[in-house]
């Protein structure tokens, strides 16, 4: 941070030191204050330290699961042309939500765009108008500990959102160890030495302080993330040491125009993230943002590390800026994101994969983009305010998708009496989780015993092919998956499912409000929405509660929609509130909101802040209140 700070431009440091500052005057006001403050903590901050926090490095994920597995492996490897490690197929159910309708999708002639991220509950973000005069005027959410750390916001021309993407942003090389020389290895027909450097931190021992030393390994060409049978195992990451993520979305942010977003853009320091973008000028843009490199040879893929003994067996540059995937004001007025890969951004026109390295994603399109895709790929034109209740969607596309084949292969059984009239609440059940929806708790218990019935032992947030009569196909991505694989044991699962649920819950016919809750200070809310795995736009993610019921634990949280018309106009909401302090006032204000899936009005001008402001405060000053 300090070798590269002076490269930043003076805007973007100032910022940065203008947050040190505020930190420090924050631990000056709470000095001594243990509720508030660390007892090590000292008003020394400076904007190196604010910029530290922004410099890249590869995604620690990527490298640990490599190293365990090769670690794992090392003993049985055999030699070859390349050195494999077993894939892992478990994933997570990180995501987001991002659309933009162009203004010939809107009754007002506007674009408009719809952020929304699906982060854990203790995330950190807040939301925030973020304005220092002649430089700045940006709503948006920002990430406690940092000033440019947003994923999604407006100003008064333009806004962007992030969902997580999928590039490949580096490669992992196996460099021979020079047997001659100790600590070498062979590059180029040389030997060449392992650059070495120690690292000693000072920690807390008891009451006093220790130290400890560790080495740090390193090539020209990357760190070294294992050593071993002869080999070293080098990283080579697009990302490492970009310095540049502020700068790049301060840009963003202060952007007027299509064209300067773009250059924004191209700066490529946020490089794990496509862009959905919308302006008053009425152009949406697509973009698949990533540093990925040009490979002198076929990808490596997350199990294989790819042996290099020359310069040209390593790449040397990126994939240009103008060759990722992106999409600009496209036929049919849309554009959207919702993790899966950038082919299907939008129906009309989609992305075809031979037109992009084969180390670039491949194809996929998920329930929860489905979802999205039907509810956009249309001729329908909407206000802001039916965009909003777009968003909070509460359908579960799984059931549509399943649940014919299910309730079929119940018919053709002799149920019990109990087993029978689910079945018929089953039919009834409209394929929603509203907090109100009767079916839903019912449906969801018998699909994960559906799943441990048909003999799968893949993470249930994976929507597994060999559960679905017809899995996924890029050749019918909007129809597929469909139906069940094993009817027989759909319904070993369904009596099952009646019998727990009852159990569990008091009843099978239990309304999905009764069981999944919204609970933060002292509310306790019925809430709507699930997973995305189960086709959910509106997702929540939920954990057990102390009196077994479910409460929500992440998934929607911060959401905004917005319309670029003259001024903007938008509405957001914040579900886990501005504050994480329970006794503060912004704890749970806003939770009612959300449970109704709604949002609340976003002042933007002078003249609406004037409205709704209730303090006006500086550091340093005393607070002046609001009128009334």
């Amino acid at each position: 941070a300090v070798e590269t700070y002076h490269r930043l431009s003076e805007e973007v440091r100032d910022i940065k030191e203008g947050f040190a500052e505020g930190v420090n005057h924050f631990i000056r006001t709470y000095e001594g204050d243990e509720d508030m403050l660390p007892t090590w903590a000292e008003p020394d901050f400076t904007g190196h330290d604010v910029a530290a926090r922004d410099i890249g490095w590869a995604e620690a994920d990527d490298v640990g699961d490599f190293v365990d597995t090769l670690k794992a492996d090392e003993e049985d490897r055999v030699r070859s042309e390349t050195y494999e490690v077993p894939a892992d197929n478990q994933q997570g159910e990180d995501g987001s939500n991002s659309w933009a309708l162009a203004p010939s999708r809107t009754t007002s002639g506007n674009a408009i765009l719809v952020r929304n991220p699906h982060l854990s509950w203790e995330a950190g973000y807040y939301e925030v108008h973020f304005t220092v005069p002649d430089v700045i005027n940006f709503y948006g959410d920002f990430r406690i500990g940092g000033p440019f750390t947003t994923i999604g916001g407006f100003n008064q021309h333009l806004g962007f959102s992030t969902t997580n993407n999928g590039p490949r942003n580096h490669e992992i090389y196996a460099l021979e160890v020079d047997p001659e020389t100790p600590d070498h290895y062979r590059f180029d027909g040389a030997s060449v030495p392992i650059q070495r450097d120690e690292v000693t931190v000072e920690f807390e021992s008891g009451e006093g302080l220790a130290t400890e030393t560790h080495e740090r390994l390193s090539t020209p060409l990357g760190p070294v993330i294992h050593r071993g049978d002869g080999w070293i195992y080098v990283l080579r990451d697009g990302n490492h040491g970009e310095y540049r993520v502020g700068e790049q979305l301060f840009r963003m942010m202060t952007a007027t125009s299509l064209e300067e977003w773009k250059e924004a853009a191209a700066m490529r320091a946020r490089p794990r993230s496509n862009f959905v973008y919308a302006d008053r000028e009425g152009n949406i843009h697509y973009l698949w943002n990533a540093s990925t490199p040009s490979l002198p040879h076929p990808a490596g893929g997350d199990t294989l590390a790819v042996p290099a003994s020359s310069s040209s067996d390593v790449w040397s540059s990126l994939v240009p800026y103008d060759s990722l995937p992106s999409l600009t004001n496209p036929t049919g007025g849309y554009v959207r994101n919702e993790n899966d890969s950038f082919h299907f951004t939008n129906l009309h026109e989609p992305l075809d994969e031979d037109d992009f390295p084969d180390h670039f994603e491949d194809p996929s399109l998920r329930l929860r983009s489905q979802h999205a895709l039907e509810l956009l790929h249309n001729q329908r034109v909407f206000t802001l305010e039916e965009v909003v209740e777009l968003k909070h969607s509460t359908r579960m596309l799984l059931a549509d998708r399943v649940k014919e084949d299910l309730l079929d292969a119940l018919q053709a059984e002799a149920l019990d009496s109990d087993v029978a009239e689910a079945a018929d609440l089953i039919d009834e059940w409209d394929n929603r989780v509203a907090a109100e929806s009767e079916g839903a708790v019912l449906f969801r218990t018998w699909w994960n015993r559906y799943r441990q019935q048909a003999g799968t032992d893949v993470s249930p947030m994976v929507e597994d092919p060999g559960l679905f009569r017809e899995p996924w196909t890029q050749n019918r991505p909007m129809e597929t998956p469909h139906g069940l694989a094993d009817r027989e044991a759909a319904v070993d699962a369904f009596e099952e499912a009646v019998d727990v649920t009852a159990d569990r819950w008091g009843s099978w016919d239990v309304a999905w409000g009764d069981v999944h809750r919204a609970r933060r200070g002292n509310l306790d809310l019925p809430v709507g929405g699930c997973a995305g795995v189960f086709g959910c736009i509106r997702v929540l993610w939920f954990e057990n509660g102390e009196d077994g019921k479910r409460r929500v634990r992440g998934g929607d949280g911060w959401v905004f929609a917005v319309e670029f018309g003259e001024q903007p106009r938008a509405y957001s909401v914040l579900a886990y509130g501005q504050s994480a302090r329970e006794d503060s006032p912004y704890h749970t204000n806003q939770l009612r909101t959300f449970a109704r899936n709604d949002m609340k009005r976003v002042p933007f001008t002078d003249d609406e802040r004037a409205e709704v402001v209730e303090r006006i405060y500086h550091p340093g000053e005393e607070a002046e209140s609001s009128a009334d």
